[in-house]
């Protein structure tokens, strides 16, 4: 086995790619030698981040969409002459309500891009992976999927939908060499969880004194992570949803964490 990580000859599409998890997963795959293709539902930052990342190209799309997701995965595949990684970082959050607080309609689209979106990508991908007979597939749970969070009641049922979407996908399609894992990021410093912190949603001291790593996670950090169960490295790795939390769910304790 090679003493690194490299990714010569792979061919990745990343959704979300234009910002957070994304982008830094995308550029890791183009430095580790993948060609990479970026989709992400902004077009207005898909520019600037085929830049930030050296893909090969970009494309605009909604991972809810059956028709987007079919195209991408198309287009993508053309592009690259073939498709042998995806990484399905594209989602939205939440608006930190109590359940009886939110309308119907913004529960469900938080689930339709970020659970349905998950199975739609995985489904058009799975054709040119099981004709080819390999592939991987990493796609993006949460802590929030991983037990109860007040207030998150539409994320965390997407998530934890991604997870069980993870271990049957990898029951299905391993026999045929594809895998399907799943991180489990915690808070990490996006654009999206750096919205919620400017609008005081949440104090990040105490997310930093309930783990043991006592801080926030970087993009970059849940980007290796991910390339690493998209890499031969994990090669007899399937169906696990693998959390990157700083320890958080190995704290079972009461208050914060004590520090050393």
């Amino acid at each position: 086995m090679s003493p690194s990580i490299r990714l010569d000859g792979k061919r990745a599409l990343v959704t979300g790619g234009a910002s957070g998890i994304g982008e830094a997963a995308a550029k890791l795959l183009r430095d580790l030698g993948a060609e990479v293709v970026i989709a992400d539902l902004n077009k207005e930052t898909l520019d600037e981040a085929q830049a930030r990342t050296g893909a090969k190209i970009i494309m605009q799309g909604d991972v809810s969409s059956e028709a987007d997701s079919e195209r991408m995965v198309a287009e993508a595949t053309v592009a690259m002459g073939g498709l042998d990684l995806v990484f399905n970082s594209a989602g939205i959050g939440d608006d930190l309500l109590p359940v009886h607080e939110q309308s119907v309609e913004r529960w469900q689209r938080i689930v339709d891009v970020n659970l349905r979106g998950t199975y739609l990508m995985c489904r058009a991908a799975s054709r040119p992976m099981l004709a080819q007979k390999h592939g991987a597939i990493v796609n993006v749970s949460s802590i929030v999927g991983l037990g109860g969070f007040p207030r998150r009641s539409a994320y965390a049922a997407a998530k934890a939908g991604i997870n069980h979407l993870t271990h049957t996908l990898a029951c299905e399609w391993g026999p045929a060499g594809v895998r399907v894992n799943a991180i489990a990021p915690a808070y990490t410093r996006t654009p999206m969880v750096e919205a919620l912190l400017e609008r005081k949603a949440f104090d990040p001291t105490i997310l930093e004194r309930r783990t043991p790593l006592g801080r926030l996670a970087l993009p970059e950090e849940m980007a290796q992570a991910a390339v690493f169960l998209l890499s031969d490295w994990a090669s007899y790795i399937t169906g696990t949803v693998l959390p990157v939390d700083g320890g958080w769910g190995a704290f079972g304790g009461a208050g914060d964490v004590a520090t050393a």
